[in-house]
């Protein structure tokens, strides 16, 4: 019988059903589980919720020393068995067999497993022997184990190339941060141009809405600078350092100056490497090895460009992050010194074009993945952006929205449409014609773009000639508001 998820879990439907079936399977061969996300997306949530569903041992570590480490794990195993006093572990060896023996069929919950690996690297690959074929796992019976943790890099590694558990996890999980759709729902928010702007500053990560905005909500559209001077920009609110913890809690991340001119760079605009180096000034090779280290952490993104081989654009992936760069970096002495509403008007055009503005393209790629089929006349595949060059005219189209078909047998994949998002300023005549001209450049270049469909993204709304041009949809041109986006 499945375990019914509890009430009090909003959304998380997938992320549920895995962790369920995960718990209840029967086969000797599902051994291990490996759940990860960024912080604050609500796994340890979860993962408690599940625990108290199946009666699991359910252990959270934390950061101190390998022999800290055991006593407070013996004293989880004690508590677990109903025992009058903490069980005694010298070593992993004899944790991992009172574990066993402790546990029986039960579900096992590690959580933040990171951190025991920091104290004792050895454990993974204690881990490997007991649930390698013929190890204490096989033998002893049924015990299933789940390991979480926040540190991307550290999780992505642990079943990667030849780390000793690499092949040995039935289950795979990573919670991301709730869609902007879903967000918007969380924090109880109907107007989508509130929505956008809410999500632009915190996304979708569940704790920003009750732990760390204590439930603060903008009323509405007025009440948005009044909630992002209460909140984010308050010094006494958890969030006005948050974007600070995120990148210091990263364990592979040490010169933090470095890393935060890197994000600076990127969130006002800065999307290539080359562009980045120079922002900061230092070379395009010191900056490699920071490049890497955020991808791993799942803090920015490099995505490919649809149409130029081999390039591609950063971009930060967590918004809160983001906005400090972008808003609170620059003002951050004034904002200490709480001089919010001050700095706030000085950097609410900075939050339009930086923050909000590619914010809302992201958005609009995210919409165009869950479009319905028809609306881009014909299964969509991969959504992109993309840069084409018109050399008549001496410049670049960007597009921040390419939508490709499925490929066909021969792997050739046909553009089925092609758009432009416009957060602060209505949609004219002109956009449709730039889309246009993009679509036949494209065509001239090789592209099976003939009947790509135009679609213009407006924030700002349509001027009537561009709606009679669209005419009832269906056709060429295809218009998407904020309405239709959620």
């Amino acid at each position: 019988m499945a375990l019914i998820k509890p009430a009090h879990i909003f959304d998380r439907d997938a992320e549920w059903a895995s962790l369920a079936a995960f718990a209840a399977h029967q086969s000797p061969d599902v051994r291990l589980g490996v759940v990860s996300g960024r912080r604050r997306q609500g796994k340890t949530y979860l993962l408690t919720s599940l625990a108290d569903s199946v009666e699991a041992l359910y252990f959270a570590a934390s950061e101190a020393t390998e022999a800290d480490s055991l006593r407070q794990f013996g004293e989880a195993l004690g508590r677990y068995a109903g025992a009058a006093a903490a069980y005694q572990l010298p070593t992993w060896e004899d944790a991992l067999s009172a574990l066993l023996a402790t546990a029986g069929d039960r579900l096992v919950i590690i959580d933040e497993f990171p951190y025991l690996i920091r104290a004792s690297p050895s454990l993974p690959s204690l881990l490997q022997r007991l649930l390698d074929p013929g190890g204490s796992v096989r033998r002893q019976g049924m015990t299933r184990l789940i390991l979480c943790g926040s540190a991307m890099a550290v999780m992505g590694d642990l079943l990667s190339g030849t780390a000793p558990l690499r092949g040995r996890a039935s289950m795979e999980l990573i919670v991301p941060p709730l869609g902007y759709r879903d967000a918007a729902a969380f924090w109880g928010i109907v107007d989508p141009r509130l929505a956008v702007l809410v999500n632009a500053v915190v996304g979708g990560t569940p704790a920003y809405r009750r732990e760390f905005t204590a439930g603060d909500a903008p009323a509405g559209i007025d009440d948005f600078d009044e909630w992002v001077l209460r909140t984010v920009l308050s010094p006494e609110s958890p969030l006005f350092r948050e974007a600070r913890y995120l990148l210091a809690e990263e364990s592979e991340i040490r010169d933090t100056a470095l890393y935060h001119a890197v994000l600076g760079a990127i969130a006002v605009g800065n999307s290539s490497r080359g562009g980045i180096a120079n922002y900061i000034g230092r070379r395009s090779t010191d900056i490699a090895h920071p490049l890497t280290v955020l991808e791993d952490c799942q803090l920015i993104t490099r995505e490919p460009d649809a149409f130029r081989s081999g390039r591609g654009r950063y971009r930060i992936v967590e918004p809160l992050i983001t906005f400090y760069e972008a808003v609170m970096r620059p003002a951050w002495t004034r904002l200490e010194r709480r001089q919010a509403r001050r700095a706030w008007a000085e950097a609410k055009p900075r939050f339009q074009a930086q923050v909000v503005g590619p914010h809302f393209e992201a958005l609009c790629r995210e919409h165009a993945l869950d479009a319905p089929d028809d609306l881009f006349g014909g299964l969509s595949g991969e959504v992109m952006s993309g840069t084409v060059a018109d050399p008549a005219h001496r410049t670049q189209i960007e597009l921040d929205v390419v939508v490709f078909g499925l490929p066909d047998q021969a792997g050739a994949r046909r553009i089925l449409a092609i758009g432009e998002a416009k957060w602060g300023e209505r949609v004219t005549t002109r956009h449709v014609e730039r889309l246009r001209r993009a679509r036949a450049l494209l065509v001239a270049k090789g592209y099976d773009a003939v009947g790509a469909r135009l679609v213009c993204y407006g924030a700002g709304g349509f001027d009537d000639d561009v709606v009679r041009a669209a005419g009832g949809g269906g056709g060429e041109i295809v218009l998407r508001g904020l309405a239709d986006l959620f």
